[in-house]
């Protein structure tokens, strides 16, 4: 969810056409030494497309483990169809992490964007959901008039990534509001902002791999540092009430994953969604090897 809201507050940022697709989720693991995931997780994988005023314009592949300690996310995305004719973008997200007291502590996380022009590649390395570095390789060279980023911004964050798991509290059902109700401290390595969500009620869905409830809920997106402060785009998403996510359940891990995502954009609205979407126990996975 995060993903799709940070490349909103950055609509306008037009190096490497980053625009359209961390918009739109577009997101690819190009980041080797992701490290391990206790031997009881849960494996997913998952297929999203993406679709601007009802035209398809990119898709995202998605593959990780979580456990009951442990994660890692693995997303690969491009752009296809219409918006393939206009740029060939693709872009890599991948993070780790452990689970502590209910929410994602992230260790690991890098972003890599490439089309025609270039790529940027952000690295960035964690203790605990506490950033200790960031690497922008190039930098970014518009930071005249944008709110400073301070160190206390850096400390109990999330990456984009790892934003995408939401645990759910032991003892609370994986469908209602304790799936929804929450508030994510996000930070990408550039800007710092917070998702809000808020339980809007359960649908019934059936794709490929996944046939049963998931909890809709409505989001929020509240702007911290890191946006200028004369950013259209920042304003238009902090005053959007038009963002909804369905959140499917990983039962074993008990967290909470989208399922799909829509928001109105400037560019008119965005849905993404899951066509295919499978867990399977690494046990499960392990013993069908053999």
């Amino acid at each position: 969810m995060p993903i799709m809201v940070t490349g909103m507050a950055d609509f306008k940022r037009k190096t490497l056409l980053r625009t359209p697709v961390l918009t739109l989720g577009l997101v690819s693991a190009l980041v080797s030494g992701l490290g391990t995931v206790s031997a009881r997780a849960d494996e997913f994988r998952a297929r999203y497309t993406v679709s601007v005023i009802g035209f398809h314009v990119g898709e995202v592949t998605a593959a990780g483990a979580v456990g009951r300690g442990t994660y890692r996310i693995d997303l690969n995305a491009k752009l296809t169809g219409i918006a393939a004719w206009v740029a060939s973008v693709k872009l890599a997200l991948a993070a780790t992490g452990s689970l502590r007291k209910g929410s994602p502590a992230p260790s690991t996380y890098a972003t890599t964007s490439a089309n025609s022009i270039g790529s940027r590649t952000v690295r960035m390395s964690l203790d605990s959901g506490n950033v200790k570095a960031v690497e922008i390789f190039p930098p970014f060279e518009d930071k005249e008039g944008r709110i400073p980023v301070t160190e206390a911004n850096k400390r109990n964050i999330v990456d984009p990534t790892s934003a995408l798991i939401m645990p759910v509290p032991e003892g609370e059902p994986l469908i209602g509001p304790a799936a929804c109700n929450r508030t994510i401290p996000v930070y990408d390595g550039y800007v710092r902002f917070d998702v809000t969500l808020h339980y809007a009620g359960v649908k019934n869905v059936s794709v490929d791999g996944y046939s049963g409830p998931v909890s809709v809920c409505a989001a929020r997106y509240i702007p911290i540092s890191g946006h200028k402060r004369d950013s259209k785009s920042t304003k238009f998403m902090a005053e959007n009430r038009d963002i909804e996510a369905w959140l499917a359940p990983i039962d074993r891990a008990h967290v909470v994953v989208p399922l799909h995502v829509a928001l109105m954009t400037l560019a008119g609205a965005a849905v993404i969604d899951a066509v295919e979407f499978s867990v399977v126990p690494s046990d499960l996975t392990a013993t069908s090897t053999h």
